[in-house]
């Protein structure tokens, strides 16, 4: 008789999500390169459901040359106006710029910190926060974390960055485990942050 894993609920829905939720939603990131493409997926999320962003991920990589900080910087209007034209991504004037802000602000951490990851990971004390939530109803849409995250990268010139969506950017980087407690990832995710 083959056992059921338990997993959370948001996961059923599609392969896509399935995949998502079982290999990388949760795990910790701390390569700048992977955080910077969080960031601005994230950002584009905002109105739309995660699985529209999945399904244009690869979409994404290509058209912002792999999510490479230092070359979107240097966006100008021609590229801007190409990716506003590419069905590949949201092609959302604001969304899109926001991108090449975010870069140039990315930038800046990157310089003041030595990476962005020393400085995004700050908020939690570097440390994922494992919390325990019976339901996926329990989650929360923001935190006070995110709501102090969101002023600070508000502050140093990022956009697409509300409170809402820093809490998604933290439990799609490990920074908060948000596993429900029955499902196999939280002892997983929980067992990869005392590892490292």
């Amino acid at each position: 008789m083959k056992t059921l894993t338990k997993k959370c609920s948001w996961a059923l829905t599609s392969p896509l999500l399935k995949h998502y939720h079982d290999k990388e939603w949760g795990v910790p990131a701390h390569d700048d390169r992977l955080l910077f493409e969080f960031l601005i997926l994230e950002g584009a999320q905002a109105g739309l459901s995660w699985s529209t962003i999945l399904k244009k991920r690869a979409g994404y990589r290509e058209a912002f040359d792999h999510f490479d900080a230092g070359l979107i910087a240097r966006y100008d209007q021609q590229k801007i106006d190409a990716l506003l034209a590419n069905p590949a991504i949201v092609r959302n004037k604001l969304k899109v710029n926001s991108a090449v802000i975010n870069a140039k602000a990315f930038l800046k951490v990157q310089q003041e910190f030595g990476s962005f990851n020393d400085y995004i990971w700050q908020f939690v004390d570097g440390n994922p926060v494992h919390n325990t939530w019976n339901t996926f109803t329990d989650l929360p849409a923001s935190t006070r974390v995110s709501e102090l995250m969101s002023r600070d990268l508000v502050k140093r010139g990022f956009k697409f960055v509300g409170s809402t969506i820093c809490y998604a950017f933290m439990q799609a980087t490990g920074m908060v485990n948000d596993h429900t407690v029955d499902c196999f990832r939280y002892a997983e995710i929980k067992k990869l942050s005392t590892d490292e």
